[in-house]
């Protein structure tokens, strides 16, 4: 038993087992990527029933993981995977740009419907700039914004992007993400870490038409500082087109893993990566924090703890002491677990309870999104039991965002209980402001404490609630009561269940 004791010991430690505990409110959230058919759909001439079963079983996944968040990506490439005047459908929706499901049906539509019935959030995930993924493979439509203004795009490598440096590119995409916010009951517009693309070795970006026109008073030397007001300008124009439309929706960021290298920059962190957002992306994430440009930032941490290189601890401690009050989540590779991983670390999902564990201890970091969402289905390694049994054993509320309008819910209304021989049945009215409601359980004679995460009972947006009696239900034993969330994930007072 003495030999026993301590082998449990660093097991439990392994698995993260001591950290801090989770709160009631953790980012959980996941990316469905649609390019290249990486999550969904699984091959781009399913038929729409296809396609609704697979996101309705990848959402299920998602909820059975007790995740929260999913952050679907809808405009992959200047295309469309909702209806949309502006774009045409994408090419990994139904194997040619521009042809429209059939039968007709809008995927962010549904989507976020099933989203909803699952009481899980949904952030949109947009490329800015990306045009043409692969200019020998894909054939844009007839209508896309390539065709109808080739003058705005700039081919680097095989691919095709907007030209940053103008206008009128940062006015399209801004109508885009006006039109989505306008027309769609979403909770974030999110971009990913393509601004300017990342270098190809020996290929400068072919910019110098957009610079010999727009550069103002930059010099040739100051080229690099030029780019960087260019995205700027793209970020603070999103920002006041989001918040013009619906001030509650949230705009967040999830920018490549390292701002700048030390050796380039003090105040940079202590890595050796080959490019970073600042220096070759051209994108000053801290300046868009500190400004508020943007509601929530999610550096994409691909990396293990321990790497020589770019070390998963020092950048997590690093953003956490670089947040400038921006709500800050950890982007962290599913997609890297693989049992025979030259790297040791990836050979096992402990490496990313070990990154869930840190990221609990660190002020600053309130959760995790995870690339990508099939892993949920394929469970490299025994991720999923690794998942649900020790990082998220207990359900989790997505946070509530400080920097974004505040929206108040009301209460439920007349919460009633209706009990049989073999069920309960709960049911209540909706108040005002009302996105979802969360039904807490808690042991009769106990206070009704809804800071803790293990009373959360069922979170949807339903209004009434039927599950089998037993032991672990039974009104005799347990008592219930419900609260309203809104749209900014706000919570009403709680109000309690009376029998009929």
């Amino acid at each position: 038993m003495k030999r026993i004791f301590p082998l449990i010991l660093m097991l439990y430690i392994c698995l993260g087992i001591f950290s801090q505990s989770p709160s009631k409110r953790e980012m959980r959230a996941v990316w469905i990527a649609t390019v290249e058919n990486i999550d969904w759909p699984t091959s781009p001439i399913l038929s729409t029933s296809d396609q609704k079963r697979e996101m309705m079983e990848l959402l299920d996944l998602v909820k059975k993981h007790r995740l929260n968040t999913v952050v679907f990506q809808i405009r992959p490439a200047a295309d469309a995977f909702y209806q949309s005047s502006l774009e045409p459908w994408s090419v990994w929706l139904t194997g040619q740009q521009g042809k429209a499901p059939d039968p007709f049906y809008d995927p962010l539509e549904f989507t976020i419907s099933e989203c909803r019935k699952r009481g899980l959030d949904i952030h949109v995930w947009l490329n800015p700039y990306r045009a043409i993924r692969d200019t020998g493979k894909h054939q844009a439509a007839s209508w896309h914004i390539t065709r109808t203004h080739p003058e705005w795009f700039l081919t680097y490598g095989s691919t095709k992007y907007f030209d940053p440096g103008l206008p009128e590119t940062r006015d399209h995409v801004s109508r885009v993400v006006s039109d989505i916010v306008r027309r769609y009951d979403i909770d974030a517009i999110h971009m990913d870490d393509y601004f300017y693309p990342y270098r190809i070795a020996g290929k400068n970006f072919p910019d110098d038409s957009s610079f010999s026109s727009y550069r103002g008073n930059y010099t040739d030397q100051q080229r690099d500082d030029w780019r960087r007001n260019n995205v700027d300008l793209i970020i603070r124009q999103l920002q006041d087109s989001i918040k013009s439309v619906k001030p509650w929706v949230e705009f967040g960021i999830s920018p490549f893993g390292v701002w700048r290298n030390a050796d380039r920059d003090s105040s940079g962190s202590a890595t050796k990566a080959g490019q970073t957002n600042y220096d070759d992306l051209f994108a000053d994430i801290l300046k868009w924090q500190k400004s508020g440009w943007i509601d929530y930032v999610v550096p994409q941490l691909y990396w293990h703890i321990g790497m020589t290189v770019a070390d998963y601890s020092v950048l997590a401690n690093w953003w956490n002491n670089n947040t400038y009050g921006c709500p800050l989540y950890i982007g962290q590779a599913f997609y890297r677990i693989e049992r025979k991983s030259d790297v040791r670390a990836w050979r096992s999902p402990k490496e990313i309870l070990r990154q869930v564990s840190l990221n609990r201890s660190l002020e600053n970091i309130n959760g995790s999104m995870f690339f990508s969402a099939k892993y949920l289905r394929t469970n490299p390694a025994g991720l999923s039991r690794m998942l649900t049994k020790y990082a998220y054993e207990l359900q989790a509320l997505p946070p509530v965002n400080n920097r974004i309008t505040t929206v108040l819910p009301g209460n439920p209304r007349n919460p009633l209980m209706a009990v049989t021989k073999d069920s309960v049945h709960l049911s209540w009215g909706k108040g005002r402001n009302t996105k979802n409601f969360v039904v807490y359980r808690f042991r009769i004679g106990r206070e009704a404490d809804r800071y803790d995460p293990s009373a959360i009972f069922s979170v949807s947006d339903g209004s009434t609630l039927k599950f089998r009696l037993s032991s672990k239900t039974k009104p005799s034993r347990y008592y219930y009561v419900v609260t309203s969330q809104s749209s900014t994930n706000h919570e009403s007072g709680p109000v309690f269940f009376q029998r009929k």
